[in-house]
């Protein structure tokens, strides 16, 4: 897979409908909203908040047009408030979880940083995903391939990627195959769909 690929959709997954597109698509490619009892829209990335789902593509354009053409109202067929942030929130709470599912595989033993010990698992094929900081150097980035068959997310800031590795700052990481491998790649997936503009990694600094 490239750099820019996107995991294969699980075909034999559960699908919803967008609010948006109209569009029918597996549920790892969409973001569930429900309706607080105050009326709130609120997102519900863990898919368990009671009440009847509202799907939207996981798209900073889809979410936006959602929000400013009153769609989240007529799906719900009732008054309902949106965060002037719902976007902003939905980005912020999106990374955090791929920062601590990073996190938790590197607790497991799943997951190494720093170029030499990401190169040596590319070369012993233990990588099934190689991550790099979005603000990290294009050049030392360029020296390491994505894995074969395997997966790139790029598109977390180096701080954010430090976080997951108790660092400061990380520029190069690697995960290998493991309970949380998938989980990784799907929500990394839909976070590029709110951060990834024109084929580009938008910076996002001091987040």
């Amino acid at each position: 897979m490239g750099r820019g690929g996107q995991p294969k959709d699980r075909q034999d997954g559960p699908e919803r409908k967008c609010i948006v597109t109209g569009e029918v698509q597996p549920k790892n490619g969409l973001l569930r909203f429900a309706v607080g009892p105050d009326n709130q829209i609120f997102p519900d990335l863990m898919e368990k908040l009671p009440g009847r789902g509202i799907w939207v593509s996981a798209d900073r354009a889809a979410l936006e047009k959602a929000t400013s053409k009153g769609l989240f109202a007529r799906a719900a067929r009732q008054p309902v408030t949106v965060p002037d942030d719902l976007v902003q929130q939905i980005e912020d709470l999106l990374a955090k979880r791929v920062v601590d599912l990073i996190s938790l595989a590197r607790k497991g033993g799943g997951a190494v940083s720093g170029y030499e010990k990401v190169k040596d698992w590319l070369s012993k094929e233990v990588a099934l995903i190689l991550v790099q900081a979005s603000d990290g150097s294009e050049r030392g980035k360029s020296k390491l391939s994505t894995p074969h068959y395997g997966h790139f997310i790029g598109w977390l800031t180096a701080d954010e990627l430090g976080r997951a590795f108790g660092r400061q700052t990380t520029i190069h990481a690697a995960l290998g195959a493991g309970g949380l491998a998938q989980r990784v790649v799907e929500d990394a997936a839909r976070l590029k769909g709110l951060r990834v503009l024109d084929g580009d990694a938008v910076h996002r600094k001091g987040k």
